[in-house]
């Protein structure tokens, strides 16, 4: 259909229509997760059906709508098709005896005493190598995952350390999508964008380091014992053949990714190999082998604890999620199409008259964008596109903007249950996102920093021809 959106019968919103979808989202969400403890799928579909009768009565033709929806989901497609194949990493990486083999030399080599400190700094050098948070949950944060479960250690504290370390990495590569995404936006230069954001992102992995070693400190003895870790890799010793080659398929596809071979690619390879693995290695029958790509790995076993860390993976097993994440777009293409993101933003502007106020509006409607928008990526776009004239006019570099859409955009999209980020690290991890959200601490700290600088004025550049108080003076006329 080529038909323009020309017509003089559609209107902005008002505030108040604007705000009708969000209020009825919070609304219909807080009843059917706390009250009748339903998944989010059902009331993020009722909230996408009030977005369209607000549609509607701007003036929206059907058709209109359905595209703006359409338009969103396929801006989703990537992130779901990245997400099938992680299913298949999953459940081919454990029938080749790789993700047991990282979990075996993982319980030797891993102390309860420092496993949180030292998951979070792992995580975060392959997410630095490969430049993709899923990447590296996908691949080193299932191992770790197992060797904490194996360890005894509480997995939503280990989800925590994993996910702070992929989003420290995801953050700050000059690989990530989303490093050369916010400053693209925004019109800065990627290397001076990285730079910028070092000055929030250190302090927050250092926060949130030593905060991981007081709980190391303080639940270091409530793990499992030797003789409970020996059972474990006992176990898995009889399932699988254990052999430190099968580490060779996870390096692999970490230097595919330090090589800038596009995610999904590299990852269908990985997933490629560890079904060779399961066939040549474990042998695995081939139809056998084909099936745990969808189906995923099944055991039985009379260990409670290897049941449960093995019986994982397969395109099946992401269903749930890639369900929840067509919903959640479909709900926030409305928002986008119609401009009502455009007019919560402007009136949030209404109450930014300094910088501190604006950094703390820019903040907040990024994560605004992650709760409504369910997307990362429009937690950047949308609210770079909003603000970068505000700052320009206020004598603010673009590298301010572009830092906090990351500090808020990037950073929280993982801590909302039904953002793409949220239910990809809930299914990859297997701890629902509720849970591991008071432990993501770079993920909650990031923002704070944010806001902080802003009000301080430590670390905000201003161009040299307007600095603050010129800014303070053109902002009270």
């Amino acid at each position: 259909m080529n038909k323009e959106y020309q017509r003089t019968d559609i209107r902005r919103p008002t505030l108040f229509e604007a705000l009708i979808p969000i209020v009825f989202m919070v609304f219909a969400l807080i009843v059917g997760i706390f009250i009748y403890d339903t998944d989010p799928h059902i009331p993020l579909l009722l909230s996408a059906g009030v977005a369209t009768i607000v549609a509607f009565r701007l003036g929206f033709k059907w058709w209109e709508i359905e595209k703006g929806m359409l338009d969103a989901v396929r801006l989703a497609l990537q992130a779901v098709v990245i997400l099938m194949v992680i299913g298949t990493i999953i459940g081919s990486w454990i029938a080749g005896g790789i993700v047991p083999t990282m979990i075996y030399y993982g319980l030797d080599i891993l102390s309860p005493s420092y496993f949180l400190v030292a998951a979070c700094a792992i995580s975060a050098i392959v997410s630095i190598a490969s430049g993709n948070a899923w990447t590296a949950a996908g691949t080193i944060g299932i191992a770790i995952m197992g060797i904490g479960h194996g360890l005894g250690i509480n997995p939503a504290m280990v989800a925590g350390a994993v996910i702070s370390g992929v989003y420290f990495g995801d953050k700050i590569s000059p690989l990530s999508e989303t490093t050369n995404l916010a400053p693209g936006i925004v019109g800065g230069e990627l290397f001076e964008h990285i730079k910028h954001m070092l000055f929030t992102t250190v302090p927050a992995l250092v926060i949130s380091l030593i905060l991981f070693a007081i709980l190391d400190f303080k639940y270091s003895g409530q793990g499992a014992g030797l003789s409970e870790v020996q059972l474990l890799q006992a176990e898995l010793n009889d399932i699988f053949i254990i052999s430190p080659w099968l580490l060779i398929v996870p390096m692999f596809v970490i230097v595919m990714m330090v090589f800038k071979i596009p995610a999904l690619p590299g990852l269908t390879i990985g997933s490629i190999l560890g079904a060779i693995c399961a066939i040549i290695v474990q042998k695995v029958p081939i139809g056998e082998a084909i099936n745990v790509l969808y189906y995923g790995y099944s055991v039985d076993t009379d260990v409670a604890v290897v049941d449960s860390l093995l019986n994982n993976g397969g395109i099946e097993s992401v269903m749930f999620t890639i369900s929840l994440i067509i919903i959640a777009m479909c709900f926030g293409g409305v928002l986008e199409f119609t401009k009502i993101f455009e007019v919560i933003v402007e009136g949030i502007m209404t109450f930014a008259r300094s910088t501190g106020s604006l950094i703390s509006a820019t903040v907040a409607t990024c994560i605004t964008a992650n709760v409504v928008g369910c997307e990362q990526y429009m937690s950047i776009i949308i609210p770079g596109r909003m603000y970068a004239d505000e700052y320009k006019k206020r004598g603010l570099k673009s590298k301010n903007l572009s830092r906090t859409l990351e500090d808020a955009g990037t950073m929280t999209s993982p801590l909302v249950p039904w953002n793409t980020c949220g239910v990809f690290m809930a299914a990859t991890l297997g701890v629902p996102t509720f849970s591991y959200l008071p432990f993501a601490f770079l993920c909650l700290i990031s923002p704070l920093i944010a806001v902080i600088y802003g009000f301080t004025g430590f670390k905000i550049s201003y161009k040299k021809e307007k600095q603050p108080k010129y800014v303070a003076e053109e902002i009270a006329q």
